[in-house]
C-alpha cells in the first residue's frame, strides 16, 4: 500500500458515482424534478430534512408531499389560504409530522415574502465573503429558522446547528445540492453567495464509516468538529471543491466497495 495515491483513487471514484445515474435513486432525485428555482430549493430542503432511513422511503414521503403541495410547492407557500392547510394534515415520516410541516410551511412563506431564494437565509450580511463561516451561518440559519413567534419546540429537533454540536449531516448535504457546481448534472449549484469551498462534506454513517478507514477521521463521536475535521483533510485533495469527495466516500460505502 505504499505507492496507494488517494487522492486519484478518490477522483477516480468521484467521477464513478458523481454521473446522471446517481440521481435516480437518491433524494436529489427530488429537486430534479423541477425547473423553477424556488421549487428545487423548497423540496430540496424538504428532502434533505427528510433524509433518514431508507432512501426509498424518503423519496416516496417527498412524493406525497409534492402531491399535497397539488404538485407547485412554491406556489402553494405563498398562495395558500387557510383551508388549503387541510391538505397537509397527517403527513408523517418518522418523527417529523404535520405540526413540524405546518410550522416549516410557515417559515417558508415568511422568507419567501422578505427574499426570491432560501440562499438568503444562509448568508449573513455582517459576514464578508472572504471571511465566510459555514459554522456562524448555519448557527444564524437556525436562529432566523425559529424566529417566527410560537414556534413549536418539538420542531427545533429537526433543524440541527454546530451549537448543539451537531454534524449538521442534513443541511450540509442540501448545501451542496444548491452550491457545487460542474457539468455533471448532479448537484445543482444554483447559489452563487456561498462558494463550494466554504462547504462541509456530509458526515452520514457511510461516509464516516469510509472516512475512518483511509484515516481522514480521527475523533472518536461524530458531531461538528469530525465534519469540519474530515471537511479539512479533503482540501488537501482540492481546497476548492472538497465536498465532491462526498460522492466517492458515500458511493463506496454504499456498494461496499472496502
Amino acid at each position: 500500500m505504499a505507492d496507494f495515491d488517494m487522492k486519484q483513487f478518490l477522483d477516480d471514484k468521484v467521477a464513478s458515482f458523481n454521473q446522471h445515474k446517481f440521481i435516480e435513486n437518491d433524494p436529489i432525485c427530488i429537486p430534479h424534478l423541477f425547473t423553477k428555482k424556488q421549487d428545487i430549493e423548497i423540496m430540496g430542503f424538504f428532502a434533505a430534512i427528510l433524509a433518514w432511513g431508507q432512501r426509498k422511503t424518503i423519496i416516496n414521503k417527498c412524493k406525497e408531499l409534492i402531491e399535497r403541495f397539488d404538485g407547485q410547492p412554491a406556489n402553494f407557500i405563498m398562495r395558500h389560504e387557510e383551508a388549503d392547510l387541510r391538505n397537509l394534515l397527517g403527513f408523517k415520516h418518522r418523527t417529523f409530522n404535520d405540526t413540524d410541516l405546518l410550522y416549516f410551511v410557515s417559515f417558508l412563506r415568511f422568507h419567501y415574502g422578505r427574499f426570491s431564494s432560501l440562499e438568503d437565509a444562509f448568508i449573513l450580511d455582517d459576514q464578508p465573503a472572504v471571511s465566510f463561516s459555514m459554522e456562524r451561518s448555519l448557527n444564524e440559519f437556525k436562529a432566523y429558522f425559529f424566529s417566527l413567534p410560537d414556534y413549536p419546540i418539538r420542531t427545533r429537533k429537526h433543524i440541527s446547528s454546530p451549537l448543539q454540536k451537531s454534524s449538521c449531516k442534513r443541511l450540509n448535504m442540501f448545501l451542496r445540492w444548491m452550491v457545487r457546481r460542474d457539468d455533471k448534472g448532479v448537484d445543482f449549484g444554483i447559489w452563487h453567495s456561498i462558494k463550494p469551498r466554504d462547504l462541509i462534506c456530509p458526515c452520514d454513517v457511510h461516509v464516516e464509516r469510509v472516512a475512518r478507514k483511509f484515516g481522514l477521521i480521527t475523533s472518536d463521536k461524530v458531531n461538528w468538529k469530525t465534519a469540519v475535521e474530515l471537511t479539512e483533510n479533503l482540501k488537501r485533495f482540492d481546497p476548492e471543491d472538497p465536498v465532491k469527495y462526498d460522492f466517492a466516500l458515500f458511493g463506496i460505502g454504499v456498494v461496499g466497495e472496502l
